[in-house]
């Protein structure tokens, strides 16, 4: 007997509900491609939208001793799989790339991650229920919300800004305190030094007050914070004074450092990061590790072999360490170049922005952030629109270009 079907085959899918309708391609890297391809045509573009370092050449930055030693790697040991949670000495070194030798790295344990993006993922999955929501500031990474709704969890911001642009403690405080409330537990994500897409870092009184909201919200039930310093080593004075807030963070909640190769090595396409986890107690502590190292087995197996042994070499290496951090110092005065240049620039212009010392991006307040991106892009300019805002990648405008770019921000703000 035939088999009657109700719909045309044309019509049927096997995707699931939750899978259908999704965007084929990032906003970001689509403007990215619009402006590369724009420019290959010969126009005068200038492209400030991806997070990636370049010289004043317009081309990404390397460091050299990277390469090198990324060319020194037995080829035969680095094609075998690494641990499934990273090479030990990898995750021994980007511990003690943040805490050193001292009390905060013995309450640390660490697995190897695709980069910060695999960090946040490891975050959300293993400290928030399905259904649940992390929480993170008004403006933020795009995929912070991608990767929760991927695995069945959810995103919930709090407005970032007071009226004079300082951050609004109060209102993460009482965030945090909801969700603690609301869900039975709370996991934060900050970005800071260096935020992305503001550029805005916390001051040591900021610290202080995140420090006691995350206190008093530890205090009703289990509190998650997730630090993504992607940018720290291009932090400027700020660089090393969330380290600060971590004994205070961890006395009453779990605190995960997002860490990555991808900036301060600029390595971004190698996709080598760590989630460090930090707690008091110490069997707690094997039930993250072992957590994280499931996750790991369980979505990428086993994470890039040869990255980590570079990374290791340029860490804990005393020679190859001190001329990472010479290159890298080199490319931190590229930059802070183009941060003074555009602060001054906008600052005479009248744009509106917050804070900015440091980092790769800054964010210019607009009436209509689709409107203003659109009307630099008719000028040769890009940027990525936000609400109310517009992102602009100083990492990746060349210093004669800071004119360029403030004349386009007054264009587009004023429409």
């Amino acid at each position: 007997m035939p088999i009657t079907q109700s719909a045309p085959l044309a019509t049927l899918s096997s995707l699931v509900p939750g899978a259908r309708d999704r965007p084929g391609d990032d906003p970001l890297f689509a403007l990215h491609r619009e402006a590369t391809e724009r420019a290959a045509r010969g126009e005068s573009i200038l492209n400030a939208t991806l997070g990636t370092l370049s010289g004043e050449d317009g081309k990404i930055a390397v460091m050299p001793c990277v390469l090198e030693t990324l060319a020194k790697v037995d080829a035969r040991t680095a094609a075998g799989y690494a641990p499934v949670a990273g090479l030990p000495a990898f995750l021994g070194a980007t511990i003690a790339d943040v805490f050193g030798d001292g009390p905060l790295a013995k309450k640390a344990v660490a697995v190897a991650t695709p980069g910060g993006t695999g960090a946040v993922y490891q975050g959300v999955v293993n400290f928030l229920e399905p259904g649940q929501k992390l929480l993170t500031t008004s403006y933020h990474w795009g995929p912070y919300t991608g990767i929760a709704r991927n695995i069945g969890r959810d995103a919930e911001t709090f407005t970032m800004f007071r009226s004079d642009r300082t951050f609004d403690v109060d209102g993460f405080a009482a965030a945090l305190a909801r969700h603690v409330d609301t869900q039975g537990r709370a996991l934060a994500v900050l970005n800071f030094p260096c935020h992305n897409p503001t550029g805005y870092s916390l001051e040591s009184t900021e610290w202080g007050q995140v420090v006691e909201a995350v206190q008093r919200a530890g205090e009703r039930g289990p509190v998650t914070v997730v630090l993504d310093v992607a940018y720290f080593a291009f932090g400027g004075r700020s660089a090393r004074t969330w380290i600060d807030a971590i004994p205070g963070l961890v006395a009453n909640a779990t605190v995960l450092i997002a860490w990555t190769a991808s900036k301060s090595f600029t390595q971004y396409g190698a996709r080598i990061g760590s989630l460090i986890a930090l707690h008091e107690d110490d069997s707690e502590r094997t039930q993250i590790k072992n957590a994280l190292s499931f996750t790991c087995r369980s979505t990428w197996s086993n994470p890039n072999h040869l990255g980590q042994r570079v990374i290791t070499d340029l860490l804990t290496n005393a020679e190859l360490r001190r001329r990472a951090d010479a290159e890298r110092e080199e490319l931190v005065g590229v930059l802070r170049k183009r941060i003074q240049a555009f602060n001054e620039g906008a600052h005479a212009a009248g744009l509106r922005m917050p804070r900015y010392d440091s980092g790769f991006f800054s964010m210019v307040f607009v009436k209509d952030g689709e409107r203003a991106a659109a009307k630099m892009r008719e000028l040769g300019v890009y940027v990525l629109p936000l609400k109310g805002a517009v992102r602009v990648a100083l990492c990746g405008t060349p210093l004669r270009e800071i004119p360029r770019l403030v004349d386009a921000l007054v264009t587009g703000a004023a429409v």
